[in-house]
């Protein structure tokens, strides 16, 4: 208390002083005036003309329409999941009564394109589904709940990632059932979007997998239903599907060429692919790399979900051996269905921090840098509920919510291997800088890659890179006029480096208010 006092009293005596020799002050020209305050209007917070705000939200939600999420026991609709985030109360699938601690800006219900529609027919004992025996058998076990309805989602999840899903239980999208459920997820996406307010963005997962090895896509649309009706989802499953990320990005192409909409891709669970989300060489299937590859690829994925429940996937230790953090979260036993247990060699090409150096090399060689994405995050929640905070996490899926015997519950278990509740991070939130919250705003900063993940938090991050930053330009209060004045944000491109210049970067970060509230 000394000190302050002593600090003050200085503060005031220096303030008596400047107040009593006015004559010692220069007057400031009239030129000095006019170069102080280059802008056009007084108020500096009007006629921005870029991102002032941040916005946070989820991409990766599933419901009840999701074959292996609805079979785990997720009863809850795509309005549910959307009515949820923006901060209404709702009871669980479990019985729990759940609510966010604040509201969420937007959200993608992000349902699996495959099979659209089958946990429906399995739950309502369709007899299309169930004139087979092992579609009577699911559907018995699926309207059981419980133990038999995780039983259930994992026949399906095990043998839809070997491509052995039994031919009774394949729903195509060109049949009735997977339109109808399309038209569901459509008319959820349009109940609740409430531009400026609430942003329901419209999206499906393309889940597939090489053998067990992930190579999963949410694909995400700019566009509402006019648009989005006018094609159903790309699915991995033939004839009309595959697990080839190039023709998914040609079918994001014949999207936008039909439509005259705006629609991307976001890989997430590198690291349970086993070394082919990030080829630096040839992709899964032995076909090189080549320039078009590299094009296709950033042009169509600009994003990469960088953490989520199944684990972290920016940093191992195998690879960073000296980073006290690259073991955050790891979940690094092997491929998504566990068929194949993890190798040393194969983690290099599963997480984003590699990913990045990778694609520098690739644009040496090739030309262009295809993995050059945004980063984000999202939670991959099966149970409808966009929970990424510790004290409000409902887990993976139905089977593993609020229980007193959560920590045991089986996430995931397949051959000899198996994932414990507790082995669930609660992940993640993306923050994305846009000038208003509509889908188009939104849309177009996930685009240009302005964003940031997080696991949870809400913190307010900027960063800006340039060539003529000083340390000045960190002390003002408005470091968004400076940063877009004399630099790009993130996600931008530098430009060429003047001669003898390095870059420089302005960082400004605040914590979340909230964070323990």
């Amino acid at each position: 208390m000394k000190k302050f006092s002593q600090f003050f009293s200085v503060i005031i005596l220096l303030s008596l002083i400047a107040l009593a020799v006015p004559a010692l002050a220069q007057e400031p020209s009239p030129e000095s005036l006019e170069k102080a305050f280059e802008v056009d209007t007084f108020s500096p917070y009007a006629n921005r003309d870029f991102p002032s705000h941040v916005y946070w939200g989820d991409t990766h939600v599933h419901t009840s329409l999701s074959m292996d999420a609805g079979a785990f026991g997720n009863r809850l609709s795509p309005e549910d999941a959307y009515r949820f985030a923006r901060g209404e109360e709702v009871t669980s699938s479990t019985g729990v009564d759940a609510k966010l601690s604040r509201p969420l800006d937007f959200l993608a219900v992000a349902d699996h394109s495959d099979n659209m529609g089958l946990f429906t027919l399995l739950f309502e004992a369709d007899p299309g589904i169930t004139r087979s025996a092992i579609g009577r058998e699911l559907s018995k076990k699926v309207r059981a709940g419980g133990k038999q309805g995780v039983e259930a989602a994992l026949y399906i999840i095990k043998n839809f990632a070997n491509n052995e899903l039994d031919e009774e239980l394949l729903i195509p999208p060109d049949s009735k059932n997977y339109r109808d459920t399309w038209e569901i997820i459509l008319d959820a996406a349009e109940k609740y979007n409430d531009p400026g307010k609430f942003t329901a963005l419209i999206g499906y997962e393309w889940t597939c997998l090489v053998e067990g090895d992930n190579m999963h896509r949410v694909v995400l649309y700019r566009d509402g239903r006019e648009k989005a009706s006018q094609m159903v989802p790309y699915s991995c499953s033939k004839p009309l599907g595959s697990i080839n990320p190039r023709d998914l990005w040609k079918w994001l192409a014949k999207y936008e060429e039909k439509t005259g909409g705006n629609i991307l891709a976001i890989a997430h669970n590198g690291n349970l692919s086993n070394g082919i989300m990030f080829p630096d060489k040839a992709q899964y299937d032995g076909k090189r790399l080549d320039k078009q590859y590299v094009q296709q690829r950033i042009k169509w994925e600009p994003l990469y979900e960088i953490t989520q429940m199944k684990g972290d996937g920016e940093a191992h230790p195998f690879l960073s051996p000296d980073d006290e953090f690259a073991d955050y979260e790891s979940w690094d036993f092997g491929n998504l269905n566990m068929s194949v247990k993890k190798e040393n060699h194969m983690f290099a090409g599963e997480y984003g921090r590699e990913a990045l150096k990778r694609g520098l090399k690739l644009e040496q060689d090739l030309g262009t840098n295809p993995y050059k994405f945004g980063i984000i995050g999202a939670t991959d929640t099966h149970t409808g509920l966009a929970t990424a905070q510790e004290d409000n996490f409902f887990g993976k899926h139905s089977g593993t919510e609020p229980s007193a015997q959560r920590a045991e519950h089986i996430v995931a278990a397949f051959y000899d291997m198996k994932v414990l509740g507790w082995e669930q991070a609660s992940s993640g939130l993306a923050g994305v800088w846009a000038k208003e919250n509509t889908r188009e705003a939104i849309f177009d900063a996930l685009e240009r890659k302005e964003v940031y993940g997080t696991t949870g938090s809400r913190m307010m991050v900027r960063f800006f890179g340039g060539w003529e930053f000083t340390d000045e330009d960190a002390l003002g209060r408005n470091p968004g006029f400076v940063g877009y004045k004399k630099g790009v944000p993130m996600g931008g491109d530098l430009s060429k480096a003047p001669k003898g210049k390095s870059p420089t970067f302005l960082v400004v970060a605040l914590k979340d208010p909230r964070a323990h509230l």
